[in-house]
């Protein structure tokens, strides 16, 4: 794929109607980097240990070490239990390097975040992991950025909404898994 080529968004938005809690990236990696067909693909990616840090003290819990994977149908099954929807705040993009850093992202087209959030009425609060997806949705909202690890409040179609700004669950955020696990105990808990 050339350097300017569009890319589109490869997975559907993950709501349900229990869905209360919406967290939106930035954008997945590039396929070569998936090791399961799901939202924090990438392997080297701490989001799902800091799922299990959260709510199983457990850093391995959906991870399949063996197989360097995670254990997508867990997580699939835990998430619609607990009503938690992932998706990104861009649907196109075109990588301006060949890597998965937000920084080497040009959005394209923005998701519709009004429509989103329409299909889960019950979503009282929106977690952003990471800078690109908290200017993309703060923008959209004229919502002043919380600093990582804090949240604020805004109103959409009559509901107030808690947005948390959480800090990226990539490795190259400088923070070990445990201590980000701490920021989103706040939002998840």
């Amino acid at each position: 794929m050339a350097d300017n080529d569009v890319e589109r968004h490869p997975l559907e938005p993950f709501v349900q109607d229990n869905t209360k809690i919406l967290m939106l990236g930035s954008f997945p990696p590039a396929k070569h980097r998936w090791c399961m067909d799901f939202f924090y693909p990438n392997f080297i990616n701490d989001m799902w240990r800091i799922f299990g840090i959260v709510f199983f003290n457990d850093k391995e819990h959906f991870v399949d070490i063996e197989r360097k994977t995670f254990k997508r149908e867990d997580i699939i099954a835990f998430l619609k239990e607990k009503g938690i929807g992932l998706y990104d705040t861009a649907c196109a993009v075109r990588r301006t390097k060949n890597t998965a850093s937000d920084k080497d992202l040009e959005i394209v087209e923005a998701t519709d975040i009004d429509a989103l959030l329409r299909r889960i009425p019950m979503c009282k609060t929106v977690i952003t992991t990471g800078q690109k997806a908290t200017d993309v949705f703060t923008s959209h909202f004229n919502i002043t950025p919380p600093k990582v690890g804090h949240s604020a409040m805004f109103m959409f179609d009559g509901r107030d909404i808690c947005l948390w700004r959480m800090p990226s669950s990539s490795r190259a955020y400088p923070m070990k898994a445990e201590r980000k696990a701490e920021y989103y105990t706040k939002a998840l808990e």
